[in-house]
């Protein structure tokens, strides 16, 4: 079959359902200010969708810098690639500002988190070298891991009896090759809110020896005494040999970068295709996300207030008998009994009846019979925004408990 008529006869299992969901269930159109309310299909909701954490996407500091640099410097500057025509004195200065907050010899720009980490596995390992990672690891790590050309094995999630037997299977092959093992986890799962064992899989690396890669995007500026990640929190940051972060989630931005000794983030700032051929960072991310780092290193009560969110939000959740998984971060999941139909009647009495907006998670994520709403707490929440969502979702439990939302039609929502 043509590959055009084959688009057409087979959307894919989302796509499949576009003219019914989309600008509501699936691609829904938020508006206002980023923070803790915003304006969905003409109502104000409580936002739990965006990656906000320290609230500093539309802090007015921000505001100020990323509106003068767009204006000093424009959209464009630098032009070209790094390494030919797109580098200057702030790209090197703030990479130095960077690797300092994570105790790291050096550091890395990357343009986007999802495609620098995919470069950096691809660029890193050789057809020689085995890699070995946690199943649940986020898409861009399994999609880096698909670009690999040698051999890989997933471990259980967390599971350290499985991790050990991979890692013993993969150095068998690695050493036979004359490679090495990559092993790969996060420092917070960004689904179900558990941190990797990285304190675990450090102790590993001494008795195996391998390289030993996080990707911390959901850790960075939430965890640790002084906001570095979840190395920093369990006390295993010089242990990790390649760091990767976004500025996404913490810094509410757009961008990422490598961290590590100097030795091999030369070899990645020298090797990675996607960035040796992609355009430079330009100066308004460059800025604008260094003041954003200037801003969580000097301010620590963003941190503390989003703490004091996040615990108070977990806690209220505990006490009226939610489940909450094994989050020990801030990511908030919310495990519910209740089937894929169900979750479309959720989704609507949660944005229009209750005004609470939020994600949610079904089979095949997450195992069948049940649902997964996700929040995401930031600085800026207030005690009536949580108050509000824990009554909202006591509701909705009642409903999918007593079975009502089973007798309910599908409501498509049209959007104006």
């Amino acid at each position: 079959m043509r590959i055009i008529d084959r688009i057409k006869e087979d959307k894919g299992p989302l796509g499949r359902y576009a003219d019914q969901t989309e600008g509501y269930y699936i691609f829904p159109k938020l508006e206002g200010e980023l923070g803790n309310r915003m304006t969905f299909n003409g109502k104000e909701v409580v936002m739990w969708s965006i990656n906000n954490y320290l609230g500093l996407a539309n802090h007015p500091e921000v505001r100020k810098i990323d509106g003068e640099v767009a204006k000093d410097w424009g959209l464009g500057y630098p032009m070209g690639s790094r390494m030919m025509s797109g580098n200057t004195d702030y790209h090197d200065a703030f990479e130095k500002e960077l690797a300092d907050f994570v105790s790291k010899e050096a550091a890395v720009l990357v343009n986007f988190g999802y495609q620098g980490i995919m470069s950096a596995i691809e660029c890193v390992v050789t057809r020689r070298d085995v890699i070995v990672y946690d199943k649940n690891c986020h898409a861009c790590i399994v999609d880096g891991v698909r670009m690999h050309a040698g051999k890989r094995f997933s471990f259980l999630h967390n599971d350290m009896e499985s991790c050990e037997k991979q890692i013993i299977a993969a150095k068998k092959i690695a050493d036979e090759q004359g490679g090495d093992v990559l092993l790969i986890s996060e420092g917070v799962f960004g689904m179900q809110g558990d941190q990797g064992k990285l304190k675990e899989i450090a102790a590993l690396k001494e008795k195996y020896g391998f390289c030993f890669m996080v990707d911390d995007a959901h850790g960075f500026g939430t965890l640790g005494k002084t906001g570095a990640g979840a190395g920093e929190e369990q006390g295993v940051q010089d242990d990790i040999d390649i760091y990767f972060s976004t500025f996404a989630k913490s810094m509410g931005s757009i961008g990422a970068f490598l961290a590590g000794n100097k030795d091999t983030i030369q070899f990645l700032k020298y090797n990675m295709r996607s960035q040796i051929f992609a355009k430079s960072m330009p100066m308004t991310q460059v800025l604008g996300n260094r003041k954003r780092l200037e801003m969580l290193r000097t301010m620590p009560e963003l941190k503390d207030n989003l703490w004091k969110n996040v615990n108070l939000l977990q806690g209220r959740l505990r006490e009226e008998g939610f489940n909450l998984g094994k989050t020990n971060s801030c990511v908030t999941p919310v495990f519910l009994s209740g089937e894929v139909p169900e979750a479309t009647h959720v989704v609507y009495d949660l944005r229009e009846n209750y005004r609470i907006f939020c994600s949610i998670v079904v089979y095949p994520v997450i195992p069948k019979g049940m649902l997964l709403l996700r929040l995401i707490p930031t600085s800026t929440h207030t005690e009536e925004d949580i108050e509000r969502t824990v009554t909202a979702f006591k509701a909705i439990r009642d409903n999918l408990t007593s079975g009502e939302y089973k007798k309910r039609e599908l409501k498509v929502q049209t959007l104006a």
